[in-house]
């Protein structure tokens, strides 16, 4: 099982954004800042050092059951009403089906119904692919590609979900209020969740910011608790689910860490 060493000095929390990877991250003693990065590979080569916690599926399995690859199934019974937060990841297979880069809205929508078409055929009860899953499988493969091929990473980039974070810091409670209602941002929402963080060691006004250019608020509430659960795992306490963590065909571990 793979484990973080405390030699990561920096902490990093990172979610996907419109303009690549948002990520809040903090040096030890120093107080926290946030970046976009416009992809993973930057990231990485920038913060060469750090214990990173994403909110994004890593490990894909070859084949699919219920609930998804393993960790969904485990994790959404602890969220109550947040659960459908939690998207169902299919095959690897699914996951490549179409890798082209989308210029149209029919193209998008082809794509989408290959890749189900893929997915229905590796996963038992045979099951498609939901449009929020499917807009984020180009960001799900640009980490799966490096992971591959730079395994030495492997041991500090670690998967983790915002609202599985958010009520592991809360005791164990999930949030009471949605984050977003019909796609847009709910205010009461986001401010359940910054008081949350203030209570872990955050600054009101440092999660008050407007979030950069190419990222939403959301995305930057998210990556905040990402580095919080970034310094649990680098201190030993976050625990995966499940536990022990699986592995996918390429042995990268697939589990939810919170």
């Amino acid at each position: 099982m793979q484990t973080s060493t405390n030699l990561h000095s920096a902490l990093v929390g990172v979610d996907g954004c419109k303009a690549g990877w948002i990520a809040v991250h903090r040096e030890t003693g120093a107080a926290p800042s946030v970046s976009v990065f416009p992809s993973f590979q930057a990231l990485l080569d920038t913060l060469p050092d750090a214990t990173i916690a994403v909110d994004m599926p890593i490990g894909l399995p070859d084949f699919s059951s219920r609930g998804g690859r393993g960790p969904e199934a485990v994790v959404r019974p602890l969220l109550g009403a947040r659960q459908s937060s939690v998207f169902a990841i299919p095959s690897r297979a699914a996951l490549y089906a179409d890798t082209s880069d989308f210029t149209t809205i029919e193209a998008w929508y082809a794509a989408h119904r290959r890749a189900s078409e893929v997915a229905m055929t590796t996963s038992d009860p045979p099951r498609g692919v939901s449009i929020q899953a499917f807009g984020i499988f180009a960001k799900i493969r640009e980490i799966d590609a490096l992971l591959i091929a730079r395994p030495e990473s492997r041991c500090r980039v670690f998967e983790s979900h915002p609202e599985v974070a958010f009520c592991r810091l809360n005791a164990g409670v999930a949030m009471t209020l949605p984050k977003k209602i019909k796609g847009a941002v709910n205010p009461a929402g986001m401010e359940e969740r910054k008081a949350l963080l203030c209570r872990h060691g955050y600054e009101k006004f440092f999660l008050d910011q407007p979030p950069p250019r190419g990222a939403a608020s959301d995305d930057f509430l998210d990556a905040a608790a990402m580095m919080l659960i970034a310094g649990r795992i680098a201190s030993g306490e976050a625990r995966p689910s499940p536990d022990p963590p699986m592995a996918d065909r390429f042995g990268i571990q697939v589990a939810i860490w919170a």
